[in-house]
């Protein structure tokens, strides 16, 4: 079952999961146990990794017991901020840079009187978050159709996404937008809030997928940023979203001559090198 093994280049944390995990661990380790207001990241094993140095995932305000509450990577609305403030607890805010970027973007959008429409889930942390940050005046979904019938929709219109959407997704769903909303007097601005690093990894994934004749996606079933890359790669390839080495089904393998192996960017590099050593030894087996 000899097969080749391409791993992309620069997978693993992204530069905000990371920052925000060496915040956690490091703020832990100096002044004790941390609440996190939602999971740090959207994986597992970095969550319990994290519980192991005294940092616990909380869901509200009202289950509070450490004196350091932490925002998550996926940033939260100003109203939580607000609230945050009024518990009398230190804030350890790990909000990512990118999508601090996205909010202020949210922000700015609405104080200038546009509508501000998200091409995103609704459901998802830092999507919340953002609808807060358009001050009333946004709405979030996936589909374009959502809005065909919507009477609430203004001629001055913001679109922006979460930051893990891909590209070429989110400038369809823009073009969608532009025809339905656009007639006499109307104003629409687009500002790309899409995440570079994700937007490079989706990039250079797509490039080793198109090479290869099975693509493995390693990272948290509940990571919007996994469902897309394997959303992406499965469009060119044989794609499966595994969380770890234990997920691997040997036949997948079979007469395999190049497998292909990316990451979501909440994924430990400890779990890539899991994979890629399962992959080698069934490589090996004759």
């Amino acid at each position: 079952m000899k097969f080749e093994i391409e791993r992309v280049s620069d997978i693993g944390f992204c530069f905000g999961v990371r920052r925000a995990i060496e915040m956690l661990e490091r703020t832990a380790a100096e002044k004790g146990e941390i609440d996190s207001l939602g999971a740090a990241v959207h994986n597992d094993r970095v969550i319990r990794k994290l519980k192991n140095s005294g940092i616990n995932v909380i869901e509200n305000l009202e289950a509070v017991k450490s004196k350091i509450v932490a925002i998550s990577s996926h940033g939260v609305s100003p109203e939580v901020e607000s609230s945050l403030m009024t518990t009398g607890t230190n804030v350890l805010d790990t909000t990512c840079p990118f999508v601090r970027r996205a909010q202020l973007a949210a922000r700015q959008l609405a104080e200038a009187g546009f509508q501000v429409i998200i091409f995103g889930d609704a459901n998802h942390p830092e999507v919340k978050g953002l609808l807060g940050w358009a001050q009333g005046k946004g709405l979030a979904t996936l589909s374009s159709r959502e809005l065909k019938d919507r009477g609430d929709l203004s001629l001055h219109a913001g679109i922006i996404a979460q930051t893990t959407q891909i590209p070429e997704n989110f400038l369809q769903f823009a073009g969608e937008v532009l025809k339905i909303v656009y007639r006499r007097d109307a104003e629409i601005r687009i500002v790309d809030t899409i995440c570079p690093g994700v937007r490079k990894r989706q990039t250079i994934s797509l490039e080793v997928a198109r090479k290869a004749d099975l693509m493995l996606v390693i990272g948290g079933r509940n990571s919007a940023n996994t469902r897309r890359l394997a959303e992406l790669c499965s469009e060119v390839t044989e794609t499966h979203l595994i969380s770890s080495a234990e997920d691997l089904d040997p036949l997948w393998l079979n007469n395999r001559k190049l497998v292909g192996i990316t990451s979501g960017t909440s994924t430990p590099d400890e779990v890539i090198e899991e994979v890629e050593k399962k992959l080698r030894e069934i490589s090996s087996e004759n």
